[in-house]
């Protein structure tokens, strides 16, 4: 039987990946979702022990160490160490268990902050990413050397997908560290609640592609099983979809029903103002790809932190 090893399994991807696969024509394999208090990916005892034990077939590898803005601006040295410590591992008991293809995640951040746009996937190394987030930037830049560095001297198929801002159902909605959606879904609910102003931080000025979590677990299954160049693949939403952060804020606000009160800290840091990216690769691979819009991919997680307030990640 083929066996799918997910790492990062119980996280916003993992999850999606999980609703995804049962009704694809993938779900004939076996996918086994890891978590964290399955194996201590950045042990690496701990790693290949676990590896030789499910004997996987293919690998999606989702695990990191993430955060929203400001987490990735007060612990760099984690952000980076934490992450190199977890590729490296991954990769190397992929390798030792003769995983010959694999599915790496790396993010939008990774491009260079001084740019063109919109950037492609050539465009991955030609200068220094943002200052804000640097330390994760150049780890996951480093992920996608190793994979080429592994498929240049062992001939594997160790793929990168390049996602833009992800959000969805199962997200971390932390008010602290999470991304920009589920921290918006978390402080409306509060101030709603709590009959407070809506506090944005920012101008909500910079400009961001979302793709929902369902929509990238889907293009997930279709690189590791149909996509067949080795060079990384940005999947996103197409540049005419970027959005503002005021108006993620407005659709956040308005499925509660809370627009009168929306405040926007701009004592507190933009971050990047843009770095729209550019779908034309994703869609000459795969031309009748459809997305959800931001609108319904809000209601929908909206409505599922509301129903699961008490279970969710906070």
């Amino acid at each position: 039987m083929v066996t799918v090893l997910v790492t990062g399994g119980s996280g916003l991807v993992g999850k999606g990946i999980q609703n995804v696969y049962k009704t694809s024509k993938y779900a004939s394999h076996k996918f086994i979702f890891m978590t964290s208090k399955d194996c201590d990916l950045t042990d690496y005892s701990s790693t290949i022990n676990y590896f030789t034990l499910i004997n996987p077939t293919y690998v999606i590898h989702l695990a990191a160490n993430v955060g929203g803005l400001f987490k990735n601006m007060e612990h760099k040295v984690d952000m980076f160490q934490t992450n190199i410590l977890i590729n490296n591992n991954v990769l190397l008991a992929c390798h030792k268990c003769n995983v010959i293809e694999i599915i790496c995640c790396l993010s939008t951040c990774i491009f260079p902050d001084k740019t063109t746009y919109p950037i492609n996937e050539t465009m991955l190394h030609n200068g220094e990413p943002h200052s804000s987030n640097y330390p994760y930037a150049y780890a996951k830049r480093m992920l996608e050397v190793l994979c080429r560095s592994y498929n240049e001297q062992y001939g594997y198929k160790y793929k990168c997908i390049i996602p833009t801002n992800i959000y969805g159902e199962n997200d971390n909605f932390n008010l602290i560290d999470s991304h920009i959606i589920p921290a918006l879904v978390h402080k409306c609910y509060l101030a709603k609640k709590n009959n407070t102003p809506f506090v944005v931080y920012g101008s909500g000025k910079p400009m961001r592609q979302f793709i929902y979590s369902k929509d990238l677990a889907e293009l997930i299954l279709w690189s590791l099983f149909e996509y067949n160049d080795n060079s990384p693949i940005i999947l996103s939403v197409s540049p005419c979809d970027e959005v503002s952060i005021k108006d993620v804020a407005i659709h956040i606000a308005k499925e509660y029903n809370y627009t009168d009160n929306i405040v926007f800290d701009t004592t507190k840091s933009d971050g990047q103002y843009k770095k729209t990216a550019d779908n034309s690769k994703l869609m000459s691979h795969r031309p009748h790809t459809t997305f959800i819009s931001i609108q319904e991919g809000i209601h929908n997680t909206v409505d599922w932190f509301i129903k699961n307030y008490d279970f969710s990640r906070k």
